[in-house]
């Protein structure tokens, strides 16, 4: 592991760790959303545009500052590259509710398991640390390596939104999935924190 930048990991897995997504990371995620595929499995919506460095700086402005949202770089550890980006948002602490999101960046590094474990790690943040009880996803039909690596985190699939979503010229089913923290096990933080949840 490269222990350049230990501070930069908040959750650490045994392949990947979550951190801080800084303002530092912007020429990543500017290369990462100006690759078309990469933007489209990410979720962001047709007609897919080029993304400027002002564009950028504005959209890391709000998402940095959103009260309802945590979001995290996704760092290899061996090498402690930024390799993709993962958000908790809409996040609503009375009833224990968030939406996930996450990105693996460069074609290169998917494939390997490290948005399963990104994903994990997410969830334990949320459910360990944040006590929240229920972490709901929607994907699109045609992202299978996303659908399986989400069934190998603990998603369960709970519906199905029909041609809900246009891509490529064609319409596509939106599929909502979730994970419950009664379901979850805790990879990382309950041992850190003491115990994990407070079931009281």
């Amino acid at each position: 592991m490269n222990d350049a930048q230990p501070s930069l990991m908040n959750i650490v897995g045994e392949r990947v760790a979550l951190g801080p997504f800084s303002r530092e990371i912007a020429p990543l995620l500017r290369r990462w959303l100006n690759d078309f595929p990469t933007a489209r499995f990410g979720g962001f919506p047709d007609p897919l545009e080029p993304w400027s460095d002002e564009r950028v700086q504005s959209f890391l402005g709000r998402a940095l500052t959103d009260p309802q949202r945590v979001w995290f770089a996704v760092f290899e550890r061996e090498s402690g590259r930024a390799i993709g980006h993962a958000n908790l948002r809409d996040m609503d602490m009375r009833h224990g509710t968030a939406e996930i999101g996450l990105t693996i960046g460069d074609p290169a590094d998917r494939g390997k398991g490290f948005g399963t474990e990104a994903t994990r790690l997410l969830l334990d943040y949320a459910f360990t640390a944040l006590g929240l009880t229920n972490v709901l996803l929607d994907t699109f039909e045609f992202n299978a390596a996303a659908i399986r690596a989400y069934e190998k985190a603990g998603f369960k699939l709970i519906g199905r939104r029909r041609a809900a979503y246009v891509s490529a010229g064609r319409a596509w089913d939106v599929l909502l999935m979730d994970c419950l923290a009664s379901e979850f096990t805790s990879p990382v933080l309950a041992g850190l924190l003491g115990g994990g949840r407070d079931e009281r």
